[in-house]
């Protein structure tokens, strides 16, 4: 999802290649995206806006404690100072539409009941 969306990006940038970059850093903590497998569980019957407000804020929650983490060892492959709604340079508030999508997507492809 992430090559697709810096890919877009870049396009409507005006990169008619539409390069896109990512970092091996983020594949562990992509895949910590199975840690909300149990929240999926409890929030089944919930209304959908109710559960992709949820998810938007445990992946806030996530990418700003991983954030601080990969700051402090000078590894953090992202900045976001310069962006209007930035926490701290760590997370993107103007994002939250794309994590409420993505969690939504998550649940489909990853934790949906057989």
């Amino acid at each position: 999802m992430e090559v697709v969306w810096t890919g877009v990006w870049s396009l409507i940038n005006g990169n008619m290649r539409m390069m896109s970059t990512t970092s091996l850093i983020m594949f562990p903590i992509y895949g910590a995206i199975i840690l909300l497998k149990p929240l999926y569980e409890l929030m089944f019957d919930l209304p959908i806006f109710l559960r992709g407000g949820i998810y938007v804020v445990f992946i806030f929650i996530a990418e700003y404690f991983f954030g601080v983490i990969l700051t402090k060892a000078g590894i953090c492959p992202w900045n976001y100072s310069d962006a209007r709604f930035n926490v701290n340079g760590l997370i993107r508030l103007d994002y939250a539409p794309a994590w409420f999508a993505a969690g939504l997507i998550f649940e489909t492809l990853v934790f949906a009941r057989a």
